[in-house]
């Protein structure tokens, strides 16, 4: 067992009671934007979901120990602003000590497994605003999937406007990551034609009694340019799991020059990039910025 592992297991186990006292300590960011003014947030919530999948490897993320690793390694490289994940590894980075002066968003609804019947009924099964609020946290983001001929659709995009509200009326950052998607041979897909992330862009933004702490957490796709001025909130732009690093790059850095472009949250294709050299990938997107 890694000295790191350790240390969490042996804290879980006979003083639970600090982890609160780690988030107490912790020393928060001024903003969300580092010094460069935007922000680099790395995100590693896919495992609560189920989805561990990173290229040809079905269980890469759900090493904890080696993801532990990975995320150390990506939070100490200069220009990193933040963090997104699920309790149990937020809280395993609060005893880690490796949050301090960074952004923390808490990851909210997990109950659409990947792959599952039930995907698009993605409830609420992670962090709560007044959670969030007590951890001394940043903010929380949402995955909100619409799927025009799936009935569960209207409950998603409910308790979406439920968790902007109660953010909004904390002041946190309410990150909403919209797609509109479709089933296809038993499976849910996210259409990305710019004309689709448009029309979820313009439900996304409508969600919720107050927009001022809205963000969007948004794919990289063609035409950019006219898919961005479909709103004037922030937006953070996501990675998922590339398939050809280069391509993405040159796209996260045409996307970063139109203004609501506040910067990248970005998960798999860092903390796994095919060299194998996470330092390398934070840097090289970092250096975008």
């Amino acid at each position: 067992m890694s000295d790191k592992v350790q240390r969490i297991v042996e804290a879980r186990v006979h003083n639970p009671g600090a982890i609160a006292q780690a988030a107490a300590r912790r020393t928060r960011a001024a903003s969300p934007l580092g010094a460069h003014g935007r922000a680099m947030i790395i995100a590693a919530d896919h495992p609560a979901r189920g989805a561990n999948a990173v290229g040809g490897d079905p269980s890469a993320m759900a090493d904890r120990h080696a993801l532990l690793d990975r995320m150390c390694v990506a939070l100490e490289r200069p220009g990193v602003t933040g963090v997104l994940a699920t309790a149990d590894i937020l809280e395993d980075l609060l005893l880690l000590g490796v949050l301090d002066g960074k952004s923390v968003f808490g990851s909210m609804n997990r109950g659409g497994l990947a792959g599952s019947s039930f995907e698009i009924d993605d409830r609420f099964t992670g962090y709560d605003a007044e959670a969030i609020a007590a951890m001394g946290f940043d903010g929380g983001k949402t995955l909100t999937r619409i799927c025009l001929d799936d009935p569960a659709t209207p409950s998603v995009l409910e308790q979406t406007a439920r968790a902007v509200d109660e953010l909004n009326d904390r002041e946190l950052i309410a990150m909403v990551e919209p797609f509109l998607s479709y089933w296809e041979n038993g499976r849910i897909r996210n259409d990305l034609s710019p004309d689709a992330v448009i029309k979820s862009i313009t439900i996304a933004s409508g969600l919720g009694r107050r927009s001022a702490y809205t963000w969007l957490k948004l794919p990289v796709v063609d035409e950019m340019e006219r898919v961005l001025a479909s709103s004037t909130l922030p937006a953070l732009l996501l990675g998922g799991d590339v398939k050809d690093a280069e391509a993405a790059f040159n796209a996260w850095h045409k996307a970063l020059a139109l203004p609501t472009v506040q910067g990248l949250i970005v998960g798999r294709s860092l903390l796994y990039p095919a060299d194998g050299d996470v330092a390398g990938a934070v840097d090289r997107a970092v250096s975008l910025l």
